[in-house]
């Protein structure tokens, strides 16, 4: 059974972008949805000096155990001023100081959403550039604009244009497990 990593890089209690990446976790048959909450890994702000002074905190070894334990991962990317979150990033640049490969080459879904046209669309297109660079899989991305209007708790993504742009992002995450 295939492993999958699934969190909205957000610290939200309400986050629409963990809502998004929960019910992109749901398009899989047979595998084992890990869902992650950012807020279990807060860590100090990443500083060169505190990695001296005290090391790498546990909870970034464990989100990198993680990480390294699963087949797949799908990211959700808020947007707070254009870019990552700021819990996001703190946890990213604490595991990128744990080993240099902080994705393992898994296959990977990115995703985006927001109440707004773009829906995070600036954010995601950071992330995209970022991980693809030197990754093995071509990584699926789709944005969501306008969650609020176009999701539900009950049917998803009710839109049948950007339902079907989503499925063909989940396909290719899929075909990427093979």
């Amino acid at each position: 059974m295939k492993k999958i990593v699934v969190f909205g890089a957000s610290s939200s209690k309400k986050s629409i972008n963990k809502e998004l990446s929960i019910y992109a976790s749901n398009q899989f048959e047979n595998a084992e949805i890990i869902i992650l909450d950012l807020n279990d890994f807060e860590m100090p702000i990443f500083s060169e000096d505190k990695e001296s002074k005290y090391g790498i905190p546990e909870k970034a070894n464990k989100f990198y155990e993680i990480l390294k334990s699963s087949n797949a991962i799908i990211i959700s990317f808020a947007e707070h001023n254009g870019s990552y979150t700021a819990a996001f990033k703190n946890i990213f640049d604490w595991i990128s100081r744990i080993g240099k490969i902080v994705w393992w080459d898994k296959p990977m879904l990115l995703l985006s959403t927001s109440d707004g046209e773009k829906g995070a669309k600036s954010v995601l297109d950071t992330a995209y550039n970022r991980i693809s660079f030197n990754h093995k899989f071509e990584i699926p991305i789709f944005s969501l604009p306008n969650f609020s209007s176009n999701f539900n708790s009950k049917e998803g993504i009710i839109d049948t244009d950007l339902k079907k742009m989503f499925l063909k992002a989940c396909e290719k995450l899929n075909s990427n497990l093979k």
